[in-house]
Formats: C-alpha cells, sequence, structure tokens
C-alpha cells in the first residue's frame, strides 16, 4: 500500500485541568499517606499545617468547609516528600578555586 494512501485518525480527547486539592488527594491515596503522615512532611521544610487546615482541603467543592489548596502548600509539601523519600541533600565539600592572580600551571611556578 503506498505511504499517501495511508489516513490517519487522531482522536482528540478532552483533558479536565487538575486543581491543587486534586493533586494533594491524588498523592495521599497513591502514597497511603494519613494527615498526620502529611503534617511531618510540610513540618520538614518548616512549613506548618494542621489537620483541621488538610480536613478542609480534601473535603468536596460542595461541602461549606471546603477550602481551596494554596500553590505554596502543595509547593512545600512537594519539597518535603523530596526531603522524606530521599532524606536531607548531603552537604558538598566546598571546593577551593584558584584566585585569578595564581598560576595554575606547576611548571611556571618553577
Amino acid at each position: 500500500m503506498p505511504a499517501s494512501n495511508l489516513t490517519i485518525n487522531f482522536v482528540a480527547y478532552k483533558t479536565a485541568e487538575m486543581s491543587n486539592n486534586d493533586i494533594m488527594k491524588k498523592l495521599r491515596v497513591a502514597l497511603q499517606l494519613r494527615d498526620d503522615d502529611i503534617v511531618h512532611i510540610c513540618s520538614l521544610v518548616n512549613f506548618h499545617t494542621t489537620k483541621t487546615e488538610l480536613g478542609a482541603i480534601f473535603r468536596d467543592k460542595d461541602h461549606p468547609n471546603f477550602k481551596p489548596c494554596g500553590d505554596q502548600l502543595l509547593r512545600n509539601f512537594l519539597n518535603g516528600l523530596i526531603i522524606f523519600k530521599r532524606g536531607p541533600m548531603e552537604k558538598k565539600p566546598a571546593q577551593s578555586r584558584p584566585n585569578s592572580g595564581q598560576s595554575i600551571d606547576k611548571k611556571a611556578d618553577q
């Protein structure tokens, strides 16, 4: 069959945008985290939240106590999750760099 006769049909899928609340809910379920775990993870990056605040974030949009999850909470949770899963980042040893006036080549010093 010649290539010019091939027809490709693309199906366009409508993607629903996920809110920060949806992302938090999905991560909580996927990682099997409890509210206590999430509070601990946020505290690893010195971000303090309460279980009450988390309860409002995980509620349905139609609930009177629903609270939208802000970017700051999601960002700090994700940064804390990295530390929670990988451990704290190791400090790199300081590298000494030669000053611009110093010679790098040892032969030039002789």
